[in-house]
């Protein structure tokens, strides 16, 4: 019998379960291909994740610039994680089983974990973090991206080894996301931040390759699918502990989970082992609250709000928000970008970002203003 058992073999699971294995708790890890490679581009911002090694990662561009409708270099640096760095990094002290959970029994003294195959695997602690599947009915981020050799993607940026993290100009209803990967290669990506329901893909790859086009360029390498559901409830607690995606990790008005989650990991694990002696659901309640303290469910309250927000905003103002938002103090910016339990750090970006803005896009904003005299 496993202390924990954590399906999903994503970065969030094996960052959960490398951090379990090191608190001494007998840790195994179910994935549908262990031997499967992360396609995924992850991208951070480097103040992020500090004790991210060297070899996890893959580029660190020069500059990092964000368009609204005029440029923004920012003054946090950028990086693109190596993905076999990165699970080498996050390998280790666990054990991995090879299949898909169909199911879960929760009892008194532990849970069983039902595979397809018919195997059933014993344990006490039990974690989704298998992600979140995507619906018709939730606001999703959503992009279509060709990675184009360096010489090629200097017809649409002026540097190969700058970062593009926004670029709104000349797009429709959304932006272009450009990514040097550190192999030669650059990510275009056309990119729509939120919308409820997802701009299909197809949409998004004509737009992609009608840019490209425009500048003399086809698409013929690899290409990124991208679909992210953004507005994910906070889960409720029960003996399933949900992790990553699974667990509403994900940034509302952004679509960045992974660096959250390999931070929260280690968290998480110091909550569960901490309260191991109590039995298993003492242990799941001290992981749920862990995930989701007050002041992280009111920062996620108010990025949801931002959310709306947004998508309620004509895309002609879009652009202008944007400026804005890349004219904040780096710190105001870090907070409503990477802040998850920062309330006052949130509320001070939206409450500056409001007070700044122009009235045509003030009034999309109102209730920003109620939010902050509220909390």
């Amino acid at each position: 019998m496993a202390d924990v058992v954590i399906a999903g073999g994503g970065p969030a699971g094996r960052a959960l379960a490398r951090a379990c294995a090191r608190r001494g708790l007998e840790t195994t890890l179910i994935d549908p291909a262990p031997g499967r490679r992360w396609r995924a581009t992850y991208g951070l911002f480097a103040d992020e994740l500090p004790g991210l090694p060297g070899g996890a990662v893959a580029c660190a561009p020069s500059t990092t610039l964000a368009f609204g409708t005029r440029p923004h270099v920012l003054d946090r640096r950028y990086l693109v994680m190596d993905n076999a760095g990165l699970r080498t990094w996050l390998d280790g002290g666990y054990d991995v089983v090879a299949g898909k959970v169909s199911g879960v029994d929760h009892g008194g003294q532990g849970s069983s974990v039902r595979l397809e195959d018919g195997r059933i695997l014993a344990t006490g602690l039990y974690v989704d973090a298998s992600g979140v599947r995507p619906r018709g009915d939730r606001y999703e981020q959503t992009a279509f991206g060709a990675v184009l050799p360096a010489e090629d993607a200097l017809r649409l940026v002026d540097d190969p080894d700058t970062a593009v993290f926004m670029d709104w100009r000349e797009a429709e209803s959304g932006f272009l996301y450009v990514l040097p990967l550190g192999d030669g290669t650059v990510l275009v990506e056309e990119t729509s931040l939120a919308r409820r329901p997802g701009l299909p893909l197809d949409v998004l790859a004509a737009r992609l390759r009608a840019r490209l086009k425009a500048v003399g360029l086809t698409s013929r390498g690899r290409e990124e699918r991208v679909r992210i559901v953004l507005d994910a409830p906070v889960p409720r607690r029960g003996r399933t502990v949900p992790f990553g995606t699974a667990a509403a990790l994900v940034h509302p008005a952004t679509g960045y989970s992974v660096t959250t989650s390999i931070r929260l990991a280690e968290t998480v694990a110091d909550a569960a082992a901490a309260a191991w002696d109590r039995g298993p659901a003492a242990a799941a309640s001290a992981a749920h609250r862990a995930l989701w303290p007050s002041s992280a469910r009111t920062v996620h309250g108010l990025r949801r709000h931002g959310l709306r927000a947004l998508c309620g905003m004509p895309p002609e103002l879009v652009p202008v928000f944007f400026d804005l938002f890349f004219t904040l103090p780096t710190s105001l910016q870090r907070a409503f970008t990477s802040g998850r339990e920062d309330v006052s750090g949130n509320t001070e970006a939206m409450s500056t970002l409001f007070r700044m803005s122009p009235w045509t896009v003030r009034k999309h904003l109102i209730g920003w203003r109620a939010l902050r005299r509220s909390r």
